[in-house]
């Protein structure tokens, strides 16, 4: 392979039939995989151990493969990778014996079944799974026994079930949950018009404090390692809406009838709905074109009409909260701390909104042309 050239850590097993390759690359959208009798080439542009850059590699198997019987599936965390070889035998090796092996290509012990599934091996099997340890638990090895690591791969797979099902439930109940809210919004207006927008608060503000308190999860799940990305992203969203769910409208009876509240929901139901059936299908790397179109696609006029409900929110609150002096501090006080709100609303709708809308739209902006950008790049 060429100096320079950048290879992804790639993980291989196998049974009688079948060779097994995860290639550790994530964001991946159309790998260049050609296999041919004797191996198999990858090329593709994805996140590897250097980041984002193109990646290869090249195999020359131990025996011959069919070339037709080889499948791949990807998803945003790797590639998988499956050969049918043309005699049914396990093989001592991948590579061939004149090929030396590289360093990223090591065995997937991933593959190998756990404690609990032992009742169901076969006696090939067995020795195949026994093989395998034979290799990696050599005498005077620094690696954990084998009986511990099926353990505890066991309860690294039961700890995937249990995150699975758990976002696939939050995210399930938030889209019910802005679901009602859209159909009780378009109900109502669909029935009396632009009178139906005063009382939007009163139909729906519940359940919107609910959805929106939910949402605090979000920030949760990347600080817990349930979701991949940073918390900042959702923290400066999340945290926004709750400001102006608590503080700007349910705080200050007088905006709860305006129109403008009505627009505000109607612009974080729209983007909701088209968010959370992506992440349920993400779950199980599952995906449809057309609901992730929609996913990366919607933001682009809802997030500058959303700050814009929020600027009109906050520029008409400003005389309300002056004359009430709400989530205002005053002095004199025992601590010596004065904090006024309309000022604050003021320096945020001069400084900060801009510069805010700015950085969730970049953040979306990247996340889209990752998704659904270009398919090839140039070398």
């Amino acid at each position: 392979m060429a100096a320079g050239t950048l290879s992804p850590f790639v993980y291989w097993a196998q049974n009688d039939s079948k060779l097994f390759l995860r290639v550790d690359l994530r964001n991946v959208k159309v790998p260049d995989i050609e296999a041919t009798t004797s191996g198999l080439s990858f090329c593709a542009y994805g996140v590897g151990a250097r980041g984002e850059e193109k990646y290869t590699f090249l195999l020359d198997f131990y025996a011959p493969v069919n070339p037709d019987g080889c499948e791949y599936r990807v998803n945003d965390r790797q590639v998988d990778i499956q050969i049918t070889k043309e005699k049914s035998d396990p093989w001592p090796q991948l590579l061939s014996a004149d090929s030396p092996k590289p360093a990223w290509l090591k065995v997937d012990f991933d593959k190998l079944q756990t404690e609990d599934d032992e009742d169901e091996l076969s006696e090939d099997d067995n020795q195949l799974r026994n093989f395998y340890e034979s290799q990696r638990y050599s005498p005077g090895s620094r690696t954990s026994p084998p009986s511990w690591n099926r353990k505890r791969r066991g309860q690294e797979r039961k700890t995937e079930e249990f995150r699975k099902v758990y976002l696939f439930l939050y995210n399930l109940f938030q889209f019910v949950g802005f679901l009602y809210v859209g159909l009780v919004m378009l109900i109502r207006y669909s029935r009396d018009g632009e009178y139906s927008m005063a009382g939007t608060w009163e139909a729906v503000g519940k359940a919107m404090r609910l959805v929106i308190c939910l949402q605090l999860l979000e920030v949760l799940h990347p600080m817990l390692g349930y979701t991949r990305g940073s918390f900042l992203h959702p923290m400066v969203l999340v945290g926004g809406r709750i400001f102006m769910v608590f503080a700007m409208i349910d705080a200050e009876p007088r905006m709860q009838t305006k129109p403008v509240v009505f627009y505000l929901f109607a612009v974080y139901t729209l983007v909701e709905l088209c968010r959370y059936p992506y992440y349920m299908l993400r779950t199980y790397d599952k995906s449809i074109s057309f609901i992730t179109w929609l996913r990366y696609t919607v933001w682009i006029p809802l997030f500058p009409l959303g700050f814009l409900c929020e600027g009109v929110i906050i520029l008409r609150n400003i005389p309300y909260f002056e004359e009430t002096e709400r989530f205002s501090v005053l002095l004199p006080n025992k601590f010596n701390f004065s904090f006024y709100l309309p000022t604050f609303l003021r320096l945020y709708l001069l400084l900060g909104i801009f510069p805010t809308l700015a950085f969730m739209m970049s953040h979306m902006y990247r996340q889209r042309k990752q998704i659904l950008g270009p398919k090839d790049k140039e070398d």
